[in-house]
């Protein structure tokens, strides 16, 4: 089959598909016309032979991410050769592309990771999907080796899921190799991790590097040896020093060959002590070397080693490490403790003390790094030195030896929160870079000090640093983990209250609702120690609201039994406290009253006793002086509200919330109730018929950086407000991205996902094609918590517009047939004024003898929405027979900003109308399927 020849304007075409863009917003990066570029992807669709837009799209980003993974390795570069092994790296690669999981396992210095980068690059061609490579030298805490991999391959957090299950999803389907070097010291969270991995993805191999081997059932083991001395000169053993010893001077020369030999055989072949060794023969020669060699391996006989090869590998590190001044050897122990690699200053800062002169720092770590004892390595910020793994563990026992760990420890943690201490509130566009450089000793400082009775102050202030750090990089698994382990850490009851109530909004962003719940009342417990029986009502009570205005992010709801009595217990705890007081009001609209319209709220409570519970908790709220309360109040009373059928105070509400939280700084509360008001002002907006605000909020929604991975949940609204104006293009395009976050996420439930599935299925029914419409059909079901609300809400008025775009009159009348006051609760927030307009509609369309009753009593309801108001002028006009005022009707549309409904009007004008009408549907992308 021959390779279709793609041109290079289709090629840039191609690529912005990829980028999920628009047809308009393809058109205006390139500088065509939008019909250009129709023209481009039907001929694409046509040369790639693939069905649709979308697979369109998946072939771009796949070729993308073919091109990623050729010009940028995700192997680290060798700096180098590597030598030898070539049994080894066969038996290996053999290994790896026959079993799932295999441990390449030996001691430290064996020359484990440079043997797995060599294998792995080797069979990187049998991977489509790439090769990652994962160092876990910095991770001390098992919990975060899921959290260490999701770096590296790119896979950020997901809203109603941690870290752990993310990756997984992210990549089911992937043909890929995972290195996973270091992994001794996280060996268990390895383990457990690896597991979870595999079973979700059948197409991935691991490959772990480690001291010991995991010790689980599915693990193929590979034991490393060293390297073999075998043939003398010729042996691999000496091909090492030889190549290594060259590198640093003269290589030695054939006279000495048996003496290297020697060399090599009393190292034991470790791949570590021969490079270090080597790295010395420029000075010391042959007898300096053996002499050396010699005299550490005599002291060494009498200690109890568990392995020889272990004891050549510390043989050479006590040899090398005596060879150095007493300053030097000051500054190789001391640079142990970072985790990651550090700078001259950092080194500076921390090593630099009596008796190593701190002016002597930068001198002394180009002296090391000529030993081989440090890489080095450039970056951004300067030049880096790192230690390899086996020597920073040598340098931290020479630490303990010298009695110094605890005092070069606690300088570390000192510039740890130093260093926190500057990125806090700190901006800049290499912000993020900078806390990324930091963060793993952040992470290595709190483990450290979090075990230290003396140091447990500076523990719980680093952890609360590196919470806050981390939400601003939003690594919000990793922050909510923070600010609970601050809690556990505070010696204050009162702070432990406060760590956890950020870690309970930090669940909220995570759309985590029993850890919401469960935290709050950790927080009230944590109050009630503190002596604060206000703050422990306050916290009851946000429990008890959490599970009633979030009821849709909990697997299973709280009893209501259980609820109502955490309110009770927060009424007699509150006091005379104002926040308190107004948490309280805040719970009992949303427990007692049903603000929020919970899926377990009582649905016999009266709109008026709603509205008054809501003013109520809105003018506690106001009177604390807190925006985050006070817009969690106003969000209440917008649900009051939509109960009472007051479509446009409802949009109001949500505006005003974005406005009080406008100025405040983000916080994780602050950041929760955004989003939520967002969301709120983008469906509020539609709901009007006010479709560019709709789109404006929606657009907004869709950029905020804690919904970067969660493409499903930023996508929904401003999928929804595109649909309804007709812009089918901009819809398809990111549809793509709403059905691939939607399927990594583990398919979320949500009301606002069942909506925006259902706004794809409706353009797909517009343009006709009824099976792409059937699939999204089916995601609507598995993606919304309430059947009634696609039977009765949302679904309904969708599928009228439908079945009227294709003249199914009859089908589109029984559809919206049940009166609006029997179907409220499914209709009463957005819906409500598309439902008895499309109803009024309808029967015009239909000849219905109420056809006329029903647009007088649409427009008491609607007045004021310029579409719904548009869409009933055209049904009187057409009951009339009006033609002028069809016409008006139409430009009312396009003033509104729904041009497809302005099509729409022009097709029942007939006549030269109806040519124009057609003209314009294709414009908007939803041209007739036959038409394609």
């Amino acid at each position: 089959m021959s390779t279709p020849v793609i041109s290079a304007r289709e090629a840039e075409v191609l690529a912005l598909l990829g980028e999920h863009l628009s047809n308009a917003e393809i058109a205006a990066r390139l500088v065509i016309s939008v019909r250009t570029v129709e023209s481009h992807v039907s001929s694409l669709l046509r040369k790639l032979e693939v069905p649709d837009r979308r697979a369109l799209s998946r072939r771009a980003a796949e070729s993308a991410h073919a091109e990623r993974s050729r010009s940028a390795p995700a192997l680290p570069a060798r700096l180098t050769p590597f030598v030898g092994r070539a049994r080894e790296r066969g038996e290996l690669a053999e290994a790896v592309k026959t079993h799932r999981q295999v441990t390449a396992v030996g001691p430290g210095g064996v020359g484990k990771t440079r043997l797995a980068l060599a294998v792995a690059a080797e069979v990187a061609g049998d991977f489509a999907d790439g090769v990652w490579f994962v160092d876990l030298v910095p991770v001390t805490d098992p919990e975060r080796v899921g959290a260490a991999v999701a770096a590296a391959v790119g896979v950020g957090e997901q809203p109603g899921r941690g870290i752990d299950d993310a990756v997984p999803a992210a990549l089911a389907d992937h043909r890929a190799l995972l290195v996973l070097d270091n992994c001794e010291q996280v060996r268990d969270g390895v383990a457990s991790f690896v597991e979870r991995l595999l079973t979700a993805c059948p197409r991935l191999r691991v490959l772990v590097t480690s001291r010991a081997r995991l010790m689980v059932p599915f693990e193929r083991v590979f034991p490393v040896p060293p390297l073999s001395r075998a043939g003398g000169g010729e042996s691999e053993a000496v091909a090492l020093f030889m190549d290594r010893a060259a590198a640093v001077g003269q290589p030695p020369p054939p006279a000495v060959s048996e003496g290297v030999v020697a060399v090599c055989e009393r190292l034991g072949g470790m791949a570590l002590a021969i490079e270090l060794a080597a790295a010395r023969w420029s000075t010391l020669g042959l007898d300096g070397l053996t002499a050396g060699l010699s005299d550490q391996l005599r002291i060494l006989t009498g200690g109890a080693r568990a392995d020889d090869r272990h004891r050549s590998v510390r043989a050479v590190l006590d040899w090398s490490h005596d060879l150095l001044e007493p300053q030097d050897q000051a500054l190789l122990r001391r640079v142990s403790v970072f985790a990651v690699p550090f700078t001259a200053e950092a080194a500076t800062a921390v090593a630099g003390f009596a008796p190593l002169d701190p002016a002597a720092v930068t001198d002394g770590l180009g002296r090391l790094a000529e030993q081989s004892l440090l890489a080095v390595a450039p970056s951004a910020d300067g030049t880096r030195y790192q230690a390899l793994e086996t020597i920073r563990q040598y340098g931290t026992e020479r630490l303990a030896d010298a009695g110094e760990l605890i005092d070069v420890r606690s300088r570390h943690v000192d510039w740890c929160l130093a260093g926190a201490r500057a990125l806090m509130g700190a901006g800049g566009a290499d912000w993020r870079a900078r806390f990324d450089a930091l963060a793993d000793d952040l992470r290595a400082a709190l483990t450290w000090a979090a075990k230290q009775p003396e140091r447990r102050a500076n523990a719980c202030q680093l952890a609360l640093f590196l919470a806050e750090l981390a939400f601003t990089r939003n690594l919000l698994g990793e922050a909510k983990q923070r600010y609970e382990q601050a809690a556990r850490l505070a010696d204050d009851a009162a702070a432990s209250a406060a760590a956890l109530r950020h870690a309970a909004s930090v669940a909220g962003c995570r759309r985590l609702g029993e850890d919401m719940f469960r935290l709050h009342r950790a927080a009230a417990e944590a109050a009630r120690r503190a002596g604060d029986s206000a703050g422990a009502g306050r916290e009851l009570a946000a429990a008890a609201t959490v599970a009633y205005r979030f009821s849709t992010s909990f697997t299973r709801i709280p009893p209501v039994d259980e609820v109502t009595a955490m309110l009770a217990e927060a009424r007699e705890l509150s006091g005379d406290s104002p926040a308190a007081e107004a948490a309280v009001a805040l719970a009992e609209a949303a427990v007692v009253a049903d603000a929020y319209g919970a899926i377990q709220g009582d649905t016999e409570n009266t709109v008026e006793e709603t509205v008054e519970r809501a003013e109520q908790a809105v003018g506690l709220a106001r009177r604390t002086g807190d925006p985050v309360a006070e817009s969690a109040a106003l969000d209440a009373l917008s649900g009051a509200r939509s109960w009472a059928g007051d479509a446009f105070a409802v949009a109001g509400l949500a505006r005003r919330r974005i406005d009080i939280l406008a100025s405040v700084r983000p916080t994780p509360a602050s950041t929760h109730e955004l989003m939520d008001a967002l969301a709120m002002a983008a469906g509020t907006a539609l709901g009007v018929g006010e479709l560019p605000e709709a789109r404006r909020w929606g657009r907004q929604l869709a950029d905020h950086p804690q919904l970067a991975e969660a493409g499903h949940h930023a996508t929904s609204w401003i999928l929804t407000a595109d649909a309804f104006a007709g812009h089918a293009d901009e819809v398809l395009t990111r549809s793509v991205r709403f059905l691939d976050a939607w399927e990594q996420s583990g398919r979320q439930r949500s009301l606002s996902l069942g909506a925006a599935a259902a706004s794809v299925a409706m353009i797909h029914g517009l343009r006709g094609d009824h099976d792409a419409r059937a699939a999204w059909l089916a995601v609507v079901d598995q993606a919304d918590t309430a059947v009634e609300q696609h039977r009765h809400g949302y679904g309904a008025v969708f599928d009228a517009m439908v079945l009227l775009h294709h003249g199914e009159v009859d089908a589109a009348l029984e559809r919206v047939a049940p009166k609006p006051d029997e179907v409220w609760k499914w209709v009463c927030w957005i819906w409500h004024h598309w439902y008895v307009a499309l109803r009024a509609e309808t029967a015009v369309l239909a000849g219905h003898p109420d056809a006329r009753a029903r647009i007088d009593a649409a427009r008491v309801v609607v007045t004021g929405n310029p579409v719904a108001t548009a869409q009933l002028d055209r049904a009187e006009a057409l009951l009339d027979g009006d033609l002028p005022r069809q016409l008006a009707a139409a430009a009312a549309f396009d003033a509104a900003g729904c041009p497809y409904q302005s099509a729409r009007t022009l097709l029942l004008a007939g006549g030269d109308h109806a040519t124009a009408g057609t003209a314009a549907l294709a414009g908007l992308g939803l041209a007739p399927k036959s038409d394609r």
